[in-house]
């Protein structure tokens, strides 16, 4: 009998110390959705493409030019941040980024892409994270005024872009550049005869020295962030992290910092 309560006692207190060194379900999941339901690029790490040539969105880094910095990179660090993953960015060609998402290059793309049915074949996108607008810019003694004023004229845009393919709604004559920064800086220089293109992106050319001005808005658009198909946990996760961080004002903050307004929010 009394070997039997000793057993017992033992099997008691071994039990007790499985329990403690194992934790919980829920402990093992604390601070987040486990990464193991990612297909991540990486493990530990949240790797999302941007172009690297879209200022204020994503640009060099002034002080390390093998950086990128601008609203996109801190949206996708503070992301990665939420989901308890190392932020990894990568500078890619804009034409290029959605296929790299489809293709598994990255887990992700932080790279101002507007939500349009046919980028919505290839890839899912989350909530917005801002809300843009196309706008026409041309030089200060141009005569066009409305998108009317572009039938014939050669229209300047960046390759990929939803710009790209608005432009063909009202001319022929398209020139597409590596990026949107490029179109302007060339208009600016008397090529082309406008550019189509977000309006924050074209205020800042102005801003910076660019001899342009800015005409008709054509719309508002949603910029989201691309995520694979095949990658319906991670999708949520950061929708669940954009929530967040748009509730706790992190992300007004963020557009504040970099691009000096709050684009957060719809004007609808």
């Amino acid at each position: 009998m009394k070997k039997l309560s000793l057993w017992m006692t033992m099997l008691l207190a071994f039990s007790l110390l499985l329990a403690a060194c194992g934790g919980s379900e829920d402990d093992e999941n604390a601070g987040g959705d486990s990464e193991k339901e990612y297909n991540l690029v990486d493990d530990g790490k949240f790797t999302f493409a941007s172009s690297g040539e879209f200022k204020p969105f994503s640009y060099p880094d002034p002080e390390d030019p093998t950086k990128m910095v601008g609203y996109d990179i801190a949206v996708g660090n503070a992301i990665a941040k939420e989901l308890g993953l190392e932020p990894a960015p990568e500078k890619y060609k804009f034409a290029s980024i959605v296929a790299g998402v489809k293709g598994g290059r990255f887990d992700a793309a932080v790279a101002s892409h507007t939500i349009t049915d046919k980028r919505l074949e290839e890839v899912d996108f989350t909530e917005p994270y801002y809300y843009s607008g196309p706008q026409i810019f041309v030089r200060p003694d141009s005569e066009i005024e409305t998108a009317e004023d572009l039938k014939g004229k050669q229209v300047a845009v960046s390759k990929g872009s939803t710009y790209a393919r608005m432009a063909k709604e009202y001319t022929n004559n398209i020139k597409t550049f590596d990026s949107d920064v490029v179109a302007l800086q060339a208009l600016s220089e008397g090529k082309n005869d406008a550019v189509i293109t977000d309006f924050v992106t074209g205020a800042l050319a102005i801003e910076s020295g660019f001899d342009l001005v800015a005409k008709e808005r054509l719309g508002e658009s949603e910029q989201a962030i691309a995520i694979s198909k095949d990658n319906p946990e991670l999708l949520k996760a950061v929708n669940k992290a954009l929530k967040k961080l748009k509730e706790d004002g992190t992300l007004a903050k963020l557009s504040k910092k970099w691009i000096g307004e709050d684009i957060t929010t719809s004007e609808k």
